[in-house]
């Protein structure tokens, strides 16, 4: 499901409220450590909910090839209305995905091995009343707003990594992150923007990998 953010801010505000009652239910019965625990396990909860503020990633996918490591994903969004109204305002939007991949090393800070980006630009053409999405030297129009951000919402073997980096048999793990890049609007605009104001949109994830270079579960 998708959610704006007021509707999270009432999830959360609600769910505060529960695990006040559940952690003061806890210490009665059960004493501090139980309380302190079940306190633990929300605010890794909530950490989660603040990494994914309305894009849910619907599929994440690695594949190895003879050329290197390829990475497939799926999201799901809305623009908010004060985003869609910038854009038929004439003011461009971003979207950034990255995607890097790391190895474990016991002795040291794990080493990141490789990283790639791209980032699409959405602008609203006004006279020929089109939807225009550039990415890498490569444009397209679309009439409607739905076509244009599908184009945007999912990429499959996209590749993150040669076949150099990721050659030895080494434990490996994937770090992505999919956003609305606010930083990337007119410098006036991106004064207080955020989640509240319905531009917070992005998602981050860290999953390792198999030994044949798939996603652990």
């Amino acid at each position: 499901m998708v959610f704006t953010t007021p509707c999270w801010s009432r999830v959360i505000s609600k769910s505060l409220a529960s695990i006040a009652a559940a952690t003061n239910s806890a210490r009665r019965h059960h004493g501090g450590l139980v309380a302190w625990a079940l306190g633990l396990l929300v605010a890794l909860a909530l950490v989660s909910i603040a990494l994914a503020e309305g894009v849910e990633l619907q599929q994440l996918s690695t594949q190895r090839s003879d050329d290197g490591l390829n990475l497939s994903y799926t999201t799901r969004f809305e623009l908010s209305h004060s985003a869609e109204d910038a854009l038929l305002k004439g003011v461009p939007i971003y979207f950034t995905v990255e995607a890097s991949v790391y190895r474990n090393r016991w002795y040291w800070r794990d080493a990141r091995v490789a990283r790639a980006s791209r980032t699409w630009r959405l602008a609203y053409q006004s006279l020929a009343k089109k939807y225009r999405v550039s990415t890498g030297g490569l444009n397209a129009s679309y009439d409607t707003l739905n076509e244009a951000l599908a184009t945007i919402r999912d990429t499959a073997g996209w590749r993150i990594a040669d076949s150099r980096d990721i050659e030895d048999s080494g434990g490996y793990y994937l770090e992505f992150s999919f956003k609305l890049d606010t930083s990337q609007l007119p410098r006036p605009m991106q004064i207080g923007l955020g989640a509240p104001q319905g531009w917070g949109l992005s998602i981050e994830r860290s999953v390792s990998l198999n030994p044949d270079f798939t996603l652990k579960p």
